[in-house]
């Protein structure tokens, strides 16, 4: 009985969650200045990065209306070849492992060659396997204490878990998805920070 009401609970908390998912999704492509979010969200990682030693950063190609990261890294990435000492900088994309469902990052600049991965999502081809110390992962919703909301499949949980050693990871998302009550998981590992468009917003202070 007791595993019948377990698997019953664990049922409405994923329906619940799945809920929540499609909700946020549409929330935000229908936000009317998620533009002007945009440019807040850049400006605010481009101050962030000022302070980071990390010569190597991975990302995500964005969808289903997420930020897009890679302006601001594009420029971080050129403001290492303008320091005293040039810097030489690198960006990582991610491609799908489909047998373990983990991610690894390959290195991507503006007008690399491009392919779509199993799931429809560009990625890029042939080029150079890189591991970053710094990882940006796009934020569905986030909550207090670093936790994330993704679309559920798991693949940047298994990733970090399996990355040694493990990345910086920081959150990027609008301030329309953060989730008041949200009761993470065994499984759910809690990112190191949080941006959106009105700054830092974990950890707090």
């Amino acid at each position: 009985m007791d595993k019948a009401h377990g698997d019953e609970r664990a049922a409405t908390a994923s329906f619940l969650k799945g809920q929540l998912r499609a909700a946020l999704i549409e929330q935000r492509l229908n936000l009317p200045d998620r533009l002007q979010r945009a440019e807040m969200l850049q400006r605010v990682m481009r101050i962030w990065l000022v302070g980071r030693s990390d010569t190597v950063i991975g990302a995500y190609w964005p969808i289903k209306g997420e930020f897009d990261p890679l302006p601001a890294l594009h420029r971080w990435k050129e403001d290492g070849e303008l320091l005293a000492e040039p810097q030489r900088r690198r960006i990582g994309l991610p491609v799908v492992n489909r047998e373990h469902k983990t991610l690894t990052f390959h290195a991507w600049y503006p007008g690399c060659p491009m392919e779509n991965d199993a799931y429809d999502i560009p990625k890029p081809k042939d080029t150079e396997l890189i591991v970053p110390t710094l990882l940006f992962v796009p934020c569905l919703g986030y909550s207090a204490g670093g936790y994330r909301l993704g679309y559920g499949g798991g693949f940047y949980d298994r990733t970090l878990a399996a990355l040694e050693p493990r990345p910086f990871t920081v959150g990027l998302g609008f301030g329309q998805g953060f989730i008041e009550n949200f009761e993470p998981e065994p499984h759910d590992l809690p990112l190191d920070a949080i941006l959106n468009d009105h700054g830092v917003v974990w950890p707090v202070g």
